[in-house]
């Protein structure tokens, strides 16, 4: 079975940094090539994505930028969110939680490092959490 899933920018960032396969962030993203996650996004996700990947303080190849953000969009959902009214502690992680809104019925989920800066709720993971409902299925 797969799931839907948005990845915060923190959770790509870690795993293109990571020399490791297997780590969370690494084997979180490797489910999506392997058809186990259906990565959510929208334009302005996608923006985020090209812009912070693309930082000076990040040595990332573009060969590995273009790869991460064709196969987001390739294998991914685009989704048009509503606002929720929802107020987050940091504004600008607000698409994020907007569009995993509009697949909740789906059981999607929202996938960061920073659990902090959005609600508790059980759809919203760390990778390390992602991987066990993975594991689980």
């Amino acid at each position: 079975m797969k799931c839907y899933a948005v990845f915060d920018t923190n959770v790509l960032v870690s795993s293109l940094l990571t020399k490791r396969k297997d780590t969370a962030t690494a084997m979180v993203v490797d489910a999506i090539s392997a058809g186990k996650i259906v990565p959510l996004y929208n334009s302005d996700i996608l923006d985020e994505y090209n812009e912070v990947l693309h930082r000076a303080k990040f040595p990332f190849s573009e060969i590995s930028i273009q790869k991460i953000l064709m196969m987001i969009q390739t294998m991914g959902l685009e989704v048009l969110p509503r606002h929720t009214g929802e107020i987050l502690p940091d504004m600008d992680d607000i698409i994020f939680y907007e569009v995993v809104m509009e697949k909740r019925a789906d059981d999607a989920y929202l996938i960061t490092g920073n659990t902090k800066h959005f609600p508790q709720r059980s759809y919203i993971v760390t990778p390390a959490e992602m991987m066990e409902i993975l594991n689980e299925q």
